[in-house]
């Protein structure tokens, strides 16, 4: 009969450690929703001491900044983004017969808008206003509606190659992708002075929160 070795525990189901890593991001998520619609001093301060930094830098490279448009607007725009899921849920239908990946995919990404959209609403928190403007964005500033949308997506896509198993050299190649594209169009949004960096910094946390609660649905409920 086997034993199991003291020093090799055995490692806790993976939905529970999404449902941990849920919980510690919700948690930090609204810890900092509360600092922003309080409006508390140090965290204004900080956001403000970035922003007129990145703009002064966005008005001395306007050939950079002209980069990052192109970036925001297009490549990492959240319709973009939402596009990219929908060929993701597409591919699971036709080529895996997996419809409930693929609804549960679509549902997440709607969740994620939701979520996004009620917050702004909610918080009604202004933009960054600038006498020398290099970009310009509507509705209110938090969360940053690129940045939560990047990391769901990513994200969600990032675990399905994991889930299905995908080779070595797909897999970092997806990482990298990946890990460029949410850490950048998050900067890209501060550079062009469309967004705070607390906006950013919620929009990442909300994302990642809502990916991990959408791998423990997945676990949990999968038929």
């Amino acid at each position: 009969m086997h034993t199991p070795s003291v020093d090799s525990p055995p490692r806790p189901p993976e939905h529970r450690t999404a449902a941990r890593a849920t919980g510690v991001l919700a948690l930090c998520s609204v810890l900092l929703l509360a600092l922003v619609v309080v409006e508390w001093h140090p965290l204004l301060s900080v956001d403000g001491d970035i922003a007129d930094t990145t703009h002064r830098w966005a008005v001395d490279e306007p050939g950079l900044t002209h980069v990052f448009r192109i970036l925001t607007d297009w490549v990492w725009d959240p319709w973009a983004m939402r596009l990219l899921a929908a060929v993701a849920a597409i591919w699971l239908v036709l080529r895996r017969n997996d419809r409930w990946a693929a609804v549960w995919l679509v549902a997440t990404c709607a969740l994620g808008t939701l979520v996004q959209q009620t917050l702004k609403a909610a918080v009604g928190r202004e933009r960054p206003v600038w006498p020398d403007p290099v970009d310009t964005a509507h509705f209110a500033a938090y969360p940053s509606g690129h940045a939560l949308t990047a990391t769901v997506v990513c994200g969600l896509l990032l675990w399905l190659l994991h889930h299905y198993g995908v080779g070595r050299t797909l897999w970092l190649t997806a990482l990298t992708v990946a890990v460029i594209s949410v850490v950048g169009v998050g900067l890209t949004r501060i550079w062009l002075g469309v967004h705070w960096p607390s906006d950013v910094l919620g929009g990442w946390l909300l994302g990642a929160m809502l990916v991990t609660l959408a791998v423990t649905v997945h676990q949990r409920y999968r038929p």
